[in-house]
């Protein structure tokens, strides 16, 4: 009869801990940095408001599924795209034409009096990133354009560097390009870029970009940063990681660190591991480029092909955690957030399949003893407060 009693009194706090975290989940406001389905539009025709289950991680009603209230849709192309600032307005055109087909479902908002409207209605509040600087084409005048059609955030550089601003690849590189001043980090062009995003409202983000452009942002910006999809480099020693000197300016500034879920920049495990597993299929992939298909899709395709190899790369769910606690630790629970990188990665860590698995976070931080206001701070709320301090008006 004692077992019976403990049997059951065992499944019934079971089942009270899911509805707790299930339902702790549903009420914080989930905001997600970086998410790369423009790209996926734009290079394989994916339609977000279809149902697309399996070939991406992302779609509409995937999100609506997994308690994403707010946004960030990145606008991306890699430094070799001709014209970048125009395609990187059919990108937002694409979001817009889905955007306008389910005004039920979605909108995009210019601010947070907006976004919060969105969130009580039970819409995705949807908000623009654009990944790489080089977007806007050295011309301030495109990028208040862009900003105007709601670009929220700029990622400084992505791997390439501009001519005003070198990023991360390069300043690690010793064959890396310098900015136009001959050296690295912001050039006087720089300074106004970042200058000129503060006066919009407009985030600056300082993922992808080199230490020099780090540091050099930090002593120009009067708003607190973000860092949109980066994680720890002392617990994954990447070049795309933030060092701890970093993440203490971050939160000196009153800035967030959005943790990315890429397996590669969570596992240090991974890195060597991923290096063989494309040197292996680098024939196919070189012929894929060389009948001009884009390099990033076309690696994608061989994680595609060989799937049963390229998940064996994929980090263990607790490594983001692990990432999300080192930042609380290192400067406490207001400066950290979520910055998936969904469909602009080939490897999220497992059990982090899509985006129908964010509630499995909030189980995790809610089985490690975080408090119910805690656990909205991480998921939503610091990223907010940053949004808010930046707004104008």
């Amino acid at each position: 009869m004692k077992r019976k009693l403990l049997f059951f009194s065992l499944i019934a706090t079971l089942q009270l801990s899911a509805q707790d975290y299930q339902k702790i989940h549903n009420k914080a406001i989930l905001v997600d940095t970086h998410n790369d389905f423009l790209t996926q539009t734009m290079e394989k025709n994916f339609v977000f408001d279809t149902d697309i289950k399996g070939k991406t991680h992302s779609d509409l009603n995937r999100m609506k599924e997994g308690g994403v209230d707010v946004q960030f849709f990145s606008v991306w192309s890699d430094g070799n795209q001709l014209n970048p600032y125009n395609y990187a307005n059919r990108q937002i055109d694409s979001l817009d034409a889905v955007i306008k087909r389910n005004p039920d479902k979605i909108v995009k908002v210019a601010n947070s009096k907006e976004l919060l409207k969105a969130v009580n209605q039970k819409k995705i509040a949807a908000l623009v990133g654009l990944e790489g600087g080089h977007q806007f084409e050295d011309d301030l005048g495109k990028l208040e354009v862009l900003y105007n059609r709601g670009v929220r955030y700029i990622t400084l550089t992505w791997n390439n560097s501009t001519p005003w601003a070198t990023s991360a690849a390069d300043e690690t590189n010793p064959e890396g390009a310098k900015n136009s001043e001959g050296k690295k980090g912001l050039t006087a062009f720089g300074e106004q870029v970042v200058q000129k995003m503060n006066s919009l409202g407009m985030l600056v983000d300082v993922s992808h970009v080199g230490e020099q452009t780090f540091w050099d942002v930090i002593s120009t910006t009067t708003k607190p940063i973000i860092a949109s999809h980066s994680s720890v480099y002392s617990l994954c020693p990447h070049k795309r990681n933030l060092k701890d000197d970093q993440i203490k300016a971050i939160a000196k500034n009153g800035g967030v660190i959005q943790i990315n879920f890429n397996s590669g920049f969570i596992d240090p495990s991974v890195d060597a591991r991923e290096s063989a597993f494309l040197e292996k299929h680098k024939t196919e992939i070189d012929s894929l480029t060389q009948a001009g298909m884009n390099p990033f899709i076309a690696q994608e395709s061989i994680y595609i092909k060989y799937a049963d190899e390229s998940q064996q790369l994929r980090a263990p769910f607790d490594f983001v955690i692990q990432h999300i606690e080192y930042v609380i630790n290192l400067v406490g629970v207001d400066y950290v957030g979520i910055g998936s990188d969904f469909d602009g990665i080939f490897l999220p860590p497992k059990q982090l399949d899509d985006v129908t698995d964010y509630p499995k976070i909030t189980k995790a931080l809610l089985e490690k003893g975080y408090s119910e206001k805690d656990i909205d701070k991480i998921l939503g709320e610091n990223l907010l407060r940053v949004l808010k301090a930046n707004e104008t008006n």
